[in-house]
């Protein structure tokens, strides 16, 4: 009987133990199975985590789980179609064409990703491929809200921004309430001036979608393109309290900051940038011209010198630290010779091509920088190379007179003396002191504008083209604050001329320039608009474009060689001996010996209050001017009088006679496709 119930309490014992190792096994089979709504980590889960990176714009994030989607399923059209748009978001066009024909190929008749596919060539500048595209979708769907966005895209990618909006404007009539297309009608209206109807679309969308981040910053960009500096602070600051971590309304807004003189909360929204995305060399552009404009080059220049080791190539990175180390350092510093030596190096590189005239261009953008260099005499023998010896022997005398001469540039002295000992300077006895250029234009950059790349664009564009013009010797270019406000603030420093210290100059220029610049990070396009300082009335337009390495540097160029082409011939009768004659320009000036030129009476010739040229009485032509020796800076000829009395005076001035009356402006550059490079790159992220 004791023996049962040990067996029995025994039972006991053992049965709990029974349950719990029941239970357990039944917990292990189930937790080997994936839980119910739970997918397993295969290509469609991979796919979705690629689209929420893609939502929050975590591009990185979203290719690396697309392409574990592809790599499971190869077959996976969304996913293809989806990492292209990944490419074309970073910019990488290439690859996002790869990426969008593998989704076409694997769904042929999806017509959305054949106008990804016309978006992507587009930005890659295969228009005529995207436009056969565009057909192929509207053959099958003509109304296709895709189709008809990517057709008015391609209109502004032609440089028919009128074009685009007749697109868009149809396209909101069939489809009012889609927020891309109220945007892109907006955007497209407010690049071509037209600011009110720009606002009406705006804010249409606004009213439509009151909690989408992106309208308000979409607004920001066009009240800050319109000059609306405020406007666009309010509208930035509501995309921002509707989407804090928003990167690009956060540098939208420190660089209206900027604009507005509040340097001190630039730089630290550029640093809020700057901690997102460390190698936004946009960013660190920003923070490096906000302590600038508090006074703290030392550290603006180390700034900017970071920001190059990131991208050594930006032009405006370097433009703007050699501005500053130009402007606030001594000529002896070391800095001026650091930095003075990249345009020496790629100098001496253009002159082992034989590309003189590049050479010539980089010596002088290096001498600018280092004034006492050695390589000033470098650029000497490139002057000679170039057929000027006279101006070779000026540059060696130079040398010698900052102490920077030994034998052989003595030995060298002695020789070009001797050879241009009959020289026409020479022989009328005429220093180069006394030539002095004829035209005086003032070079502006409009401070309202949006710098939606780098900011300062135009500021930093202007004081380029103002150092290249230095060595225009028709050209001078009076010492006003570069910025300036408005077309009024910079029409009315120039008309009143006040700081300008150069007796030889008149109280007020001739002309003035404003510079605006609209790019992305491929393109440049800068826009310079000439007109009558005495006036405002508008004088000309110069336009150039450009592409790829050296953009600024060759846009630069563009507008001053448009400028130049575009003034008419002004000289002055320096020197006269019975019927012969010396005038102050010469080959290099543009004078030819197969014109014959007129004088006319000293203070006789004034500017046209409208358009680009000369005007003047014809009773106070006294003479004319028909060139026989030409030099490089001077020109002799002979003299004729213009009645029976011989009136022509020293001083008097000479002046090309088809140039007499001339009265329209000049316009010039690339043609108008891609016109806007700024408007094809926000057009882009609104995809």
């Amino acid at each position: 009987m004791k023996k049962n119930n040990v067996f029995r309490q025994s039972n006991r014992i053992n049965e709990p133990c029974l349950v719990i190792l029941f239970i357990s096994a039944v917990l292990c089979f189930f937790n080997a199975l994936p839980c119910q709504g739970q997918s397993p980590r295969d290509a469609v889960y991979f796919y979705n985590e690629g689209r929420d990176a893609m939502f929050r714009e975590d591009w990185y994030a979203a290719i690396e789980d697309l392409l574990e989607c592809l790599r499971q399923n190869p077959a996976h059209a969304e996913g293809a179609a989806s990492l292209a748009e990944c490419y074309y978001s970073l910019g990488e066009y290439d690859q996002a064409l790869v990426w969008v024909r593998k989704a076409r190929s694997l769904a042929r008749l999806n017509m959305e990703t054949a106008n990804l596919e016309a978006f992507i060539l587009i930005a890659n500048g295969r228009l005529d491929e995207a436009a056969e595209i565009i057909k192929y979708v509207q053959s099958r769907e003509p109304y296709n809200r895709n189709a008809l966005f990517t057709a008015a895209e391609l209109e502004v990618a032609r440089g028919k921004p009128g074009d685009a909006v007749r697109l868009f404007r149809e396209a909101v009539r069939r489809y009012p309430d889609d927020r891309r297309i109220l945007i892109s009608l907006a955007l497209v209206l407010g690049s071509l001036g037209d600011t009110e109807a720009a606002r009406e679309y705006i804010e249409r969308a606004e009213v439509k979608y009151p909690d989408d981040y992106r309208v308000y910053y979409y607004a920001a960009y066009l009240a800050s393109r319109a000059g609306r500096v405020n406007a666009a602070i309010q509208d930035v600051q509501r995309a921002l309290r509707l989407r804090p971590d928003f990167i690009p309304a956060v540098s939208l807004l420190a660089s209206l900051l900027y604009r507005n003189g509040e340097y001190e909360e630039a730089a630290a929204l550029a640093d809020r940038v700057i901690a997102a995305r460390h190698d936004d060399t946009s960013a660190w552009l920003l923070k490096g011209m906000a302590y600038s404009g508090m006074g703290r080059e030392s550290e603006a220049v180390t700034i900017l010198e970071k920001a190059l080791g990131f991208d050594s190539e930006d032009e405006f990175i370097r433009t703007a630290l050699e501005n500053i180390v130009i402007e606030s350092t001594r000529l002896e510093d070391p800095l001026r010779e650091r930095w003075a030596n990249y345009h020496f190096e790629r100098a001496r590189a253009y002159r082992l091509r034989n590309l003189s005239a590049e050479a010539l261009f980089e010596y002088r953008r290096g001498l600018r920088i280092n004034p006492y260099a050695k390589e000033r005499l470098d650029y000497a023998e490139t002057l000679r190379l170039l057929g000027y010896p006279e101006l070779y022997l000026e540059e060696l005398i130079f040398l010698r007179d900052a102490g920077m001469d030994n034998q052989s540039i003595e030995d060298k002295i002695e020789t070009y003396t001797a050879l241009m000992s009959g020289s026409l300077a020479k022989r009328w006895n005429v220093e180069p002191a006394e030539l002095r250029p004829h035209w005086n234009i003032a070079i502006f950059s409009a401070a309202s504008q949006s710098a939606f790349y780098h900011t300062d664009a135009g500021y930093i564009t202007s004081q380029y083209i103002k150092d290249i013009l230095i060595h225009d010797s028709n050209i001078n270019t009076p010492d006003f604050e570069t910025r300036q406000q408005s077309f009024a603030s910079a029409f009315r420093t120039a008309r009143e001329g006040n700081n300008m210290q150069d007796a030889f100059s008149p109280s007020v220029p001739d002309y003035f320039l404003l510079v605006n610049v609209l790019e992305n990070e491929r393109d440049i396009a800068v826009n310079a608009e000439l007109y009558v300082a005495r006036t405002g009335a508008r004088a000309g337009s110069f336009n150039v474009y450009r592409t790829g390495a050296d953009r600024l540097r060759n846009a630069a160029r563009g507008i001053v060689e448009q400028l130049g082409q575009a003034m008419p011939f002004r000289a002055v009768l320096l020197r006269r001996a019975a019927g012969e004659g010396l005038i102050d320009k010469g080959r290099m000036d543009g004078c030819r010996d197969d014109v014959v030129y007129q004088i006319v009476r000293k203070g006789r010739v004034d500017v046209r209050s409208e358009g680009i040229g000369l005007q003047y009485a014809e009773g106070d032509i006294t003479g004319s001017f028909t060139p026989n020796q030409l030099g490089e800076e001077l020109t002799s000829g002979t003299i004729s009088r213009a009645g029976f009395f011989d009136l022509v005076a020293v001083g008097d001035e000479v002046v090309a006679k088809e140039d007499a009356g001339q009265s329209g402006g000049a316009t010039g550059g690339a043609s108008a496709a891609a016109a806007d490079p700024e408007l094809r790159a926000i057009l882009r992220t609104l995809r």
